[in-house]
């Protein structure tokens, strides 16, 4: 089968859709289908890849660390004519998510759509963020959802949760899957000594974007608190991003930054120590679909502590493979590390036992047999145009573009009196808009 992946994210960029975009193209090569890659390019990316095409963009996105890309189709017409797709998965509802969408109308394939993200939380990258442009994320999700032919749900709750929001298209669970192989060794002992974290400490450990979405202010302040009364105990923080500077500054303000540990982004073996480093595993966003880091800490025997939230609920049980919390506070969260580190070691190893059953559940090659079979019977099905579909997201699209120029244009006027040096004189009447 010849599948044509569509991403606005792609490595090396850190992150769930890059790295799920990634884990499934693998996959599916090993089981004999050609996958063509459509991504942005990024910094840092190999000089030559095979069966990935890089569409020029716009780097660091509004002081993220996201690109931006010109929804272009006109320029994949000579690859994909050569490549002759068979399936199109479109990854985001925007950007090359609407190229993929008319590569799909254009030579009359079945179009996927894995809903990855919660958009609305992630309108505070874009200027003017407001109640109405974080409805409008969802509105725009929702109908690009109803133009494709299935739709992968990471997770129930997202499944749940997006035909509650009138998503109608057929929806199918299908998270993505843990390189048990990958996650299941790691040297652990070396990657403490590498980062100067004694041999004998406990160690609380997070992998991830360190973004504000992530809840990382919330998790940083429930992790100096646990220190404060854990002598023993350190903090190992993989990832990079806008965030990294908070965590910090919560750490030296408590007296802790000497058992902050942050490694920056890892790759490959590296990662897998880290997690192999760690005692456990704290979480704390509430903006996940799924939670694959979970289920990669849980493929290196590492339970895990982390707020009730969609994703999440999935894949950790309270006092069964870590502990699920629905308070939250700090102070809660701080109690459940305290839990963990207290546990004798019989009781220990069988949570660590219930933590590997949780991670094989969720191995690779199962879910992607899933999407598989899912693109399969999609082939056998007949072309349909949804024209009255295409047209409501096409209003959903303008009226964003309308929100967000009013917010500029307010922005804008703002920003010409403060600096234009009538800041200090009477009020004018505000511009009428």
């Amino acid at each position: 089968m010849n599948i044509v992946m569509v991403t606005n994210t792609y490595t090396p960029h850190v992150g769930g859709v890059a790295r799920s975009v990634a884990a499934f193209s693998q996959e599916y090569r090993r089981r004999g289908n050609r996958v063509l890659v459509v991504a942005p390019e990024f910094p840092g990316m190999p000089e030559a890849e095979s069966d990935v095409v890089r569409i020029p963009a716009l780097q660091n996105f509004n002081g993220s660390d996201f690109s931006v890309v010109l929804p272009l189709a006109g320029l994949l017409t000579e690859v994909l004519d050569k490549f002759q797709p068979e399936i199109v998965h479109s990854h985001h509802p925007y950007l090359l998510g609407m190229t993929a969408l008319r590569i799909a109308r254009f030579r009359e394939l079945p179009l996927v759509f894995t809903h990855h993200t919660l958009y609305e939380q992630y309108t505070h990258y874009v200027p003017g963020d407001s109640p109405a442009l974080q409805q409008f994320a969802i509105e725009l999700a929702t109908h690009y959802a109803n133009l494709t032919d299935q739709v992968f749900a990471p997770s129930e709750s997202i499944a749940a949760l997006i035909r509650e929001r009138g998503v109608q298209a057929p929806v199918t669970v299908v998270p993505t899957g843990v390189d048990l192989e990958r996650f299941g060794t790691g040297d652990g002992e070396g990657f403490r000594a590498s980062m100067g974290i004694p041999g004998d400490a406990f160690v609380v450990g997070h992998v991830g974007r360190l973004a504000p979405e992530k809840n990382l202010e919330f998790l940083a302040e429930a992790l100096a608190l646990f220190l404060v009364n854990h002598p023993r105990a350190h903090v190992l923080v993989a990832g990079e991003g806008p965030s990294e500077s908070v965590i910090r500054a919560i750490f030296a303000r408590e007296g802790q930054n000497a058992r902050l540990h942050c490694a920056g982004v890892l790759d490959h073996d590296r990662l897998a120590d880290a997690y192999h480093a760690m005692d456990v595993f704290a979480f704390a966003s509430k903006s996940e679909t799924q939670g694959m880091v979970l289920t990669e800490a849980m493929a290196a025997s590492v339970p895990v502590v982390a707020l009730d939230a969609s994703g999440v609920r999935e894949v950790v049980r309270d006092k069964d493979n870590g502990r699920l919390l629905h308070e939250e506070t700090p102070q809660a969260f701080a109690e459940a590390l305290h839990w963990l580190a207290g546990l004798p070691a019989e009781k220990l190893g069988a949570l660590r036992q219930k933590v590997r059953e949780t991670a094989h559940a969720f191995s690779m090659p199962s879910t992607a047999g899933k999407a598989l079979a899912s693109y399969a019977q999609l082939q056998e099905k007949a072309f349909v145009g949804r024209a009255q579909e295409f047209e409501q997201w096409q209003r959903v699209l303008k009226l964003i573009k309308a929100e967000w120029d009013i917010v500029r244009g307010v922005a804008s006027a703002a920003g010409s009196v403060l600096t234009s040096g009538d800041a200090g004189k009477k009020e004018t009447e505000p511009p009428r808009l």
